[in-house]
């Protein structure tokens, strides 16, 4: 072995520690907790079993599913217009566009709350026309509304990366061919930008699964997969169902990635 071999291992060995002390011993030491519980081995089966949970866990795939679908569409037209088009303000536009990158979950609640809450912007624009005041923060709409706005970021940055990469001399030629906007868009534009689609879109699923200081700050009325642990966890002390229902989430969302990654390749690697 050189001292090449000698100095890399080296290196890998706080790595080796770090994986080990932070992610392998939990993991396992989630696993044992999950079957300690009264009901045994048939507790990692508890988000199946479990009518609430199950309950929580449909509401929580619906949502997330919806996050992603309306993400993507917004994404796919805005990086599109950014993509292609130069103009005075645009770096600050981006700039604007991606600054929900820097705020927590807690932080997207509370924006949330201060434009649909019960004193919020929405409301009082909705009273004063005369049609009541509109309050949906602490719904799923709210939270649908938090979970687009700090997901759209994340899918904006790999898309327009993508849509800049894209010959544009392919949909000249189908323009040239006859080729309508949407036909363009339809067979060349899309298709040449689907992994980072993918990509983007598992990411965005990924967030809305497992998001918790938007919720937590939207409480009144939302039920979803991330509060459910939260409440086993620190109001029923049920360690077992808590670690349990935290398990059924790593692994839809793991394997959500995994899947992404294996249809796509390594053209998503990047991004994912």
């Amino acid at each position: 072995m050189n001292s090449a071999d000698r100095l890399a291992r080296l290196f890998l060995l706080p790595l080796g520690v770090f994986v080990l002390a932070f992610f392998l011993l939990p993991l396992v030491r989630l696993v044992l907790v999950a079957g300690q519980g009264p009901n045994g081995a048939w507790e990692y089966l508890s988000i199946l079993t479990n009518a609430r949970h199950l309950g929580t866990l449909v509401a929580t795939l619906v949502l997330s599913i919806a996050v992603t679908l309306a993400t993507l569409a917004i994404g796919v037209v805005v990086a599109l217009f950014l993509g292609r088009n130069r103009f005075p303000g645009r770096v600050v536009l981006i700039s604007l566009l991606t600054l929900p990158l820097a705020f927590p979950g807690v932080v997207v609640g509370f924006m949330v709350i201060l434009l649909a809450g019960r004193q919020g912007l929405i409301g009082s624009a909705t009273q004063a026309l005369g049609m009541g005041r509109l309050v949906f923060a602490y719904s799923m709409a709210g939270l649908f509304a938090g979970y687009v706005y700090f997901s759209l970021p994340r899918v904006l940055v790999t898309l327009m990366a993508a849509v800049e990469k894209l010959d544009p001399a392919l949909e000249e030629a189908a323009r040239s061919l006859g080729a309508s906007r949407m036909q363009v868009l339809r067979d060349v534009t899309l298709p040449g930008i689907a992994p980072s689609l993918m990509a983007s879109g598992a990411i965005a699923f990924a967030t809305a699964m497992g998001a918790f200081g938007t919720a937590f700050t939207l409480a009144t009325r939302i039920d979803v997969l991330a509060m459910s642990i939260y409440t086993e966890f620190t109001l029923n002390a049920n360690f077992a169902s808590a670690a349990a229902l935290s398990l059924s989430l790593g692994l839809i969302t793991w394997g959500v990635l995994a899947a992404t990654r294996n249809l796509s390749g390594d053209r998503v690697a990047a991004a994912g």
